[in-house]
């Protein structure tokens, strides 16, 4: 069963060991200095964290936790994220705390980014109603170099 809840401070050190898993971030590519640091880390979550606008959950699978997902941004540039820890990739989990997420976020519309070459990512958010709206080029800190994005759009 895949839930979500409040994080818990608990629940950071967990993050910490998905969020620095070199595979995952080079898939993801578009990593910050955090992802690399634990002290940033701490900072960085210390941070979002006490922003009332965003939305941050842990995801859980069968009460371990397995991720987080959020909302955050600017009330007409809301942007959605999700980690799950890549033990736990291919079995719906991304798509299942997405959708859990959206039914407590009102505000449309909403946009990702996703490297696009990542065509999990891409397939999650599509199941979850966002539709490819554009294109982009940015610097992806994992691939320590600039790559083509995807923008996806729910309405």
């Amino acid at each position: 069963m895949i839930y979500l809840r409040e994080v818990r401070d608990s629940d950071l050190s967990t993050f910490w060991e998905h969020l620095s898993d070199p595979a995952a971030q080079q898939l993801a590519a578009f990593t910050g200095k955090y992802h690399y640091d634990r002290g940033l880390f701490d900072s960085h979550w210390a941070k979002i964290r006490s922003n009332p606008e965003n939305l941050i959950r842990t995801v859980l699978a069968d009460d371990e936790v397995v991720g987080h997902v959020s909302v955050y941004g600017p009330p007409d540039e809301r942007e959605v994220t999700y980690w799950i820890d890549r033990a736990h990739w291919g079995r719906g989990i991304a798509t299942a705390a997405l959708t859990a997420l959206l039914e407590l976020v009102g505000t449309r519309p909403l946009y990702a980014r996703a490297a696009a070459d990542n065509a999990g990512s891409i397939r999650v958010l599509e199941k979850s109603g966002f539709v490819l709206t554009g294109h982009d080029k940015g610097f992806a800190q994992a691939r320590d170099g600039e790559i083509d994005e995807v923008i996806l759009t729910l309405n």
